[in-house]
Order: C-alpha cells, then structure tokens, then sequence
C-alpha cells in the first residue's frame, strides 16, 4: 500500500461505523462495469412478467425451504 492509500486508510479508520460501510460500499461498488441501462431494463421487464403471471397463476413457485431441501438432498 503506497502512502496516499494508507493515508487514506488512517482516515477512514476514524469515521463513525456508518460512514465506514459507505464508504466500503462506493468503493466496492467501483469495481463494476457501468451498467447498461438496456440490459437493466430487459430484466425489470422479464422481472415484472414473473410477477404479473405468478399472480394471476399462470406460474407457480416452491418455498425457499422445497428449494433448499433439494439442493441439499444432492
């Protein structure tokens, strides 16, 4: 770690919790690709039609403890 990082370190070592996970957030959050705004959109879309087709019963789910079960029964 050069003397600018650990600087920075120093510093952010003193902020209150809160801050601190803000921080660990952005900066985490610096690692991705930007986001294609088309691509988020495909997804909200087919997110939504999920939605819409489980309530009106055109589709159906298992619990999170059926899924589980069968993973683990592998």
């Amino acid at each position: 770690m050069n003397a600018s990082a650990a600087r920075i370190l120093s510093d952010a070592l003193v902020l209150a919790p809160i801050e601190r996970a803000k921080l660990i957030d952005a900066l985490l959050r610096s690692f991705d690709p930007p986001e294609d705004s088309r691509v988020a959109d495909a997804w909200k879309a087919e997110a939504e039609s999920r939605i819409d087709a489980h309530e009106a019963g055109r589709l159906s789910a298992d619990s999170a403890e059926a899924v589980f079960a069968r993973i683990n029964a592998r």
